[in-house]
């Protein structure tokens, strides 16, 4: 939408309509004065909430001139911008923000910012309610068409969260070296058809051709710059409570990386027991196979779709707490995990079983990351209930979050 520079200052000159905004910027030191956050945050959520848009900061609505932003006040501009998107849009907004030199009708060069808009999966609430278009001006939407709009976008998610496409990232940020892997003697020659018939891009409703949830999760250097909770939160605690930290560390990168920076977190923080009987024998505090496949099933089933929710790895000295944003699929229960199989991400979960094992796990057999029979939550139980003697506890927290703990290994020096 309006991708030429031409095209986007021949759009200007005929002013705002239903997915242009016009937006004169003023400061006061490094502050924002003009627009209220408040009246920014409305104009963005009622953007999304009607269809993909382009906001235009640095050009008078009005008058339609182009009278720029201060380049060393940009870096402010923009964090004000994502600090709104944040904190006052629920769920918060995702767009793309870009810094442009313009050429105005004078010859003068200025710089704006563009901020593109996809249309959203979810419908945005901010401070103003919850707002759309009409026009080039922004309207609460009547009771009918807002419960409209609910059952639209939920009806939109029906299509398999892990196969959408995001609406601001481009092909170029799947890297080769990361998608290559996926590769085949059977694959297409053709590096598009390849990435299209695997399902790392997809077109969008303007047929763009956009990478998908899956795509940026494996394929990408940082997922996270993309699905802002797409990484783990591994804490280490002193003793048996949330309290003093030993070590702490967020584990971004592909998913293949997350599951082996995780697996390396948890064996360098547990603590390993040596006995001689008569020969020297070590004991784990955790099973590490049932750690890699829990760790494993964690990324591969998670809901991605929940705003600020993140996997949280959580190792205290009796225990290693495991939690993962999102309800069981379908029909399974807390009780059925070790005997049914049921796949909220289907593709992320067939990549991940075509991903080469990058961990190295005593005993395993295992040649690729995920085992396609169902065979992870068995292990889960079977290998850490043998070490630690106690089975592995799974629960549901409110519905929104499934919380595995594993137990440690009793120590035969009787040390807490």
């Amino acid at each position: 939408m309006l991708d030429s520079l031409p095209e986007l200052l021949q759009q200007i000159s005929l002013g705002e309509d239903s997915v242009l905004e016009l937006k004169s910027v003023r400061l006061k030191g490094n502050m924002v004065t003009t627009p209220h956050r408040n009246s920014m945050a409305d104009e963005l959520a009622a953007m999304a909430n009607t269809a993909t848009g382009v906001v235009l900061l640095g050009v008078d609505d009005q008058t339609k001139t182009i009278i720029g932003l201060p380049i060393d006040k940009l870096d402010s501009i923009e964090v004000w911008l994502r600090n709104i998107c944040h904190d006052l849009i629920e769920p918060p907004l995702g767009c793309l923000l870009r810094k442009l030199w313009v050429m105005t009708p004078t010859g003068e060069q200025q710089v704006i910012m563009r901020i593109d808009i996809g249309k959203s999966l979810f419908v945005h609430q901010s401070p103003g309610g919850y707002l759309h278009r009409v026009g080039s001006s922004k309207r609460q939407m009547r009771p009918e068409i807002l419960a409209r709009l609910f059952q639209q976008r939920s009806q939109v998610r029906l299509i398999r969260f892990d196969e959408q496409t995001l609406a601001n990232a481009t092909p170029d940020v799947l890297e080769p070296k990361l998608w290559q892997r996926f590769r085949t003697s059977l694959s297409a020659t053709d590096d598009l058809q390849f990435l299209q018939k695997i399902k790392l891009l997809a077109r969008d409703e303007q047929e763009l051709w956009r990478p998908t949830v899956s795509g940026i999760l494996l394929a990408c250097a940082s997922p996270e710059a993309w699905l802002p909770n797409a990484f783990i939160q591994a804490v280490c605690y002193r003793g048996q409570e949330r309290g003093h930290q030993l070590d702490a560390k967020d584990l971004v990168g592909p998913l293949d990386q997350q599951i082996q920076q995780a697996c390396q977190f948890v064996e360098r923080n547990m603590r390993v027991y040596a006995i001689k009987a008569p020969h020297r024998i070590e004991t784990p505090q955790f099973a590490m196979e049932a750690v890699f496949e829990a760790v494993v099933n964690a990324v591969a089933h998670r809901d991605y779709s929940i705003y600020g929710s993140k996997i949280r790895l959580h190792l205290f000295a009796d225990r290693l707490e495991l939690f993962s944003p999102g309800a069981l699929p379908n029909t399974m229960t807390v009780d059925s995990l070790s005997e049914r199989q049921s796949v909220r991400n289907e593709l992320l979960s067939s990549l991940l079983a075509r991903c080469p094992m990058n961990v190295s796990i005593i005993g395993s057999q295992r040649h690729y990351l995920m085992d396609k029979r169902g065979e992870g939550v068995p292990i889960i139980i079977g290998a850490s209930q043998q070490l630690s003697g106690r089975q592995p506890e799974y629960r549901l927290l409110d519905d929104t979050e499934l919380k595995l703990t594993l137990f440690a290994a009793p120590s035969p020096h009787g040390e807490d």
